[in-house]
């Protein structure tokens, strides 16, 4: 393993995050509020340290192999959650450090589960600066990096793949570089769109900022209290997040492919298809239980069931309603939905649905071969040949999943919350959904749990958004080896 290769990678990350203060140090400039120097402390700390790790020295021109990349990526994300959490704690605004770490892997990852009690009487600068965690951590912080270093050389893919979600990694353009350039135009692109649109549609430029960035990183946090709730007064804020978070979830690849004249490789995409039917069906069953059962106007209804089928299979978790009031059928779906979440290539957490599409394609194939023993067939998505490497990956991939969802479960029920309650939370903390039912759910938080749970959960935000591997490769033994 190349340390210094990791050491390096890890620096530039420290300085990608102080460049990313200078934000809400302005915001906090602006509003004339004191929690500007906590900003200008904590960057420059991030920037001095960030600079000596990432200094030249002999050696570099060694380019990064799979393993130092997973490393690498891990170690990256776990310093900018370390030091993230900093100014919340600095600035007053979360005492505890295991609470700030929390709300800041949460942040990152985009899951949007919090700790926060009351969210509108903090400073504007900490606001911001908790929404623009889930905007850099939506895309990537280190395909961020690849953007801005075009000369960050051939063994860059490393760190793309062991970043970017989705069973099958590939490039839109030969060089990773121009990948991630182009995924960040499209980001930002869809970002500030969102933000005049919200603005459009009545809400403040704060506002509009803070829910664009969450909304297009498949976030969820919010400025507010209620969440999109309070913007009742203004109808088309919900239906703005609802189209943006739509396409928040789906993936970027697609996105670029269209905007280069490929519709037809658009309609092609059986994940794009099953994303598509999965919110129909799923809206169209909640609506029809929310009218029949539980005597709300089908309007009314059918709102409220796109927006909250969209925003939780899209794992953005923005609530205009408290489903855990719902009944336990729509409950049953929104839980679901958690798991799979929406296309590969895209912001959202969750499974992804290219893994499903595999699954389903991978027991047909088992279920033809006990009727049929010589029944020899390939695996095949959008007329691509699924190498086997990758379905057993995916399959190791489900197993490695469950197993960390049900053990954060575990440690979770230690503190006496109902079974419900502890599932869902681990369910909706390594998904990185943000809300789960009870306790945890739309018009709760995370502030009860013990410090133990909270950093179990905060380890399977980390684990869900990176897609368990680097984490994984991290903790193993094996890769502390030098052969």
């Amino acid at each position: 393993m190349n340390i210094r290769l990791i050491v390096k990678t890890v620096g530039y990350m420290l300085l990608v995050e102080a460049g990313c203060m200078i934000l809400p140090l302005v915001v906090s400039l602006y509003y004339g509020e004191p929690t500007w120097r906590v900003f200008v402390l904590v960057a420059a700390v991030c920037a001095l340290l960030g600079a000596v790790m990432a200094r030249p020295r002999h050696g570099d021109n060694v380019l990064m192999q799979g393993r130092d990349g997973y490393v690498a990526v891990a170690a990256a994300w776990v310093s900018l959650t370390l030091f993230g959490a900093v100014p919340y704690v600095i600035s007053g605004a979360i005492p505890r450090y295991i609470d700030a770490v929390f709300e800041t892997v949460s942040g990152l990852t985009t899951t949007g589960a919090t700790i926060l009690q009351e969210i509108e009487s903090l400073p504007k600068g900490i606001l911001f600066w908790r929404s623009e965690t889930q905007w850099i951590g939506g895309m990537g912080v280190l395909v961020m990096f690849l953007a801005l270093m075009p000369k960050a050389g051939a063994g860059a893919v490393h760190l793309m793949r062991a970043e970017s979600p989705g069973p099958i990694k590939s490039k839109i353009m030969p060089k990773v570089s121009d990948t991630a350039k182009i995924l960040y135009c499209i980001y930002i692109s869809l970002t500030v769109l969102e933000i005049v649109s919200l603005r459009i549609a009545g809400m403040t430029w704060f506002d509009a900022v803070n829910h664009g960035f969450t909304t297009m990183a498949t976030g969820g946090f919010s400025v507010k209290n209620a969440s999109i709730a309070a913007y009742d007064y203004l109808p088309g804020v919900a239906w703005v997040i609802s189209v943006f978070t739509f396409l928040a979830g789906v993936n970027f690849a697609l996105m670029f492919a269209a905007l280069r004249g490929g519709i037809r490789q658009v309609f092609r995409s059986a994940e794009l298809r099953l994303y598509v039917s999965l919110i129909v069906l799923c809206t169209v069953a909640i609506t029809l239980n929310l009218w029949l059962q539980g005597g709300a106007p089908l309007s009314g209804a059918a709102g409220d069931a796109a927006f909250q089928v969209i925003t939780i299979v899209t794992t953005t978790g923005y609530t205009t309603r408290d489903f855990g009031q719902w009944s336990v059928f729509c409950q049953a779906i929104l839980v679901i939905l958690m798991l799979p979440g929406a296309c590969a290539g895209s912001t959202a957490g969750g499974m992804k649905l290219s893994r499903v599409l595999i699954w389903c394609k991978s027991l047909r194939r088992d279920l033809r071969r006990i009727v049929h023993p010589k029944h020899v067939s390939v695996i095949r998505i959008d007329g691509q040949d699924v190498g086997e490497s990758v379905v057993a990956t995916c399959h190791g991939f489900l197993v490695a999943y469950l197993l960390i969802l049900i053990a954060g479960a575990l440690v979770v029920s230690w503190d006496g919350p109902s079974l419900v309650e502890s599932l869902t939370a681990s369910i909706t903390c390594i998904g990185n959904v943000g809300p789960g039912l009870g306790a945890v759910g739309p018009s709760g938080n995370f502030s009860y749990l013990s410090g133990l749970s909270k950093a179990v959960l905060s380890l399977e935000m980390l684990m869900g958004r990176l897609e368990l591997m680097p984490l994984l490769v991290l903790l193993a033994p094996g890769t502390w080896r030098r052969h």
